[in-house]
């Protein structure tokens, strides 16, 4: 059941897409059939939910605070949709990964049975992968590694990981050309990238299912990866560029 089937546009959703600071499209996509917001108003709640550790209630009275009514429910079947696209649009307009990844994996409880979160990311901090899986051995290893494989198209220069044994079996398997180091304090990155997931696990109370965490940890890094602008290292009107750049990006991916 569509909670938010309706016929038409209607000048009314029409005026509350400017009230968002967004530019309203007369004749959505496709991707946008039979629904009855228009599509800036449903591409900026999806943004909201990636972007910031946000309930589908907090983007609810964000959007009511705009003079746009719509419910919960909605937000929720829109996060589920049209995040999945929105994810593989930005995955296949990303600008690349650099040659060194550093791969780790920590524990999350969904049902009261402990999954591992694998994540790797390169050098510029860009998460390049991120999976769920049951297990962390050797064969779990292996898999997370051909996905690497897959979606980076090469072997990388070098890959950067805890003492755990399931790397060094898939290193040997899989990228045996590639460097591996294991030094102590060295993989502080890809631990570090793990704070992201507590936060957003946190905001939802717990992942309800392997498949939520899954959609939304995947979601939340192609968005974490577009706005990866390395503050810290830059001016603040190349900063300020960069931000503009990205969402510009984000609206190519949405359109």
């Amino acid at each position: 059941r569509d909670v938010e089937r309706s016929r038409g546009l209607g000048d009314v959703y029409k005026r509350q897409a400017k009230l968002t600071g967004q530019n309203c499209q007369t004749r959505p996509m496709n991707t946008y059939k039979r629904h009855r917001f228009p599509p800036d108003i449903i591409s900026y709640a999806v943004w909201l939910y990636h972007r910031f550790n946000l309930s589908h209630r907090d983007i609810e009275d964000l959007l009511a605070e705009r003079g746009i009514t719509v419910s919960r429910e909605a937000i929720r079947l829109w996060c589920i949709k049209f995040g999945a696209i929105y994810t593989r649009r930005l995955k296949r307009k990303h600008r690349g990964y650099g040659d060194t990844f550093y791969i780790d994996e920590v524990f999350v409880r969904i049902n009261g049975k402990q999954h591992y979160v694998w994540r790797a990311v390169d050098q510029d901090g860009d998460v390049v992968d991120v999976y769920l899986q049951a297990r962390r051995d050797g064969a779990a290893a292996k898999r997370f590694f051909m996905r690497l494989l897959r979606s980076h198209g090469s072997e990388p220069r070098k890959i950067v990981t805890d003492k755990l044994r399931s790397y060094g079996v898939a290193h040997r398997e899989l990228v045996p050309e590639a460097i591996h180091s294991t030094q102590q304090y060295e993989n502080n990155r890809a631990e570090q990238s793990h704070e992201a997931t507590r936060v957003r696990e946190r905001g939802m109370r717990k992942f309800k299912s392997v498949g939520q965490a899954q959609r939304v940890l995947g979601a939340h890094a192609a968005v974490s990866n577009l706005f990866n602008l390395g503050r810290h290292l830059i001016g603040a009107k190349h900063y300020r560029d960069l931000r503009v750049s990205a969402f510009a990006e984000r609206s190519k991916a949405v359109a």
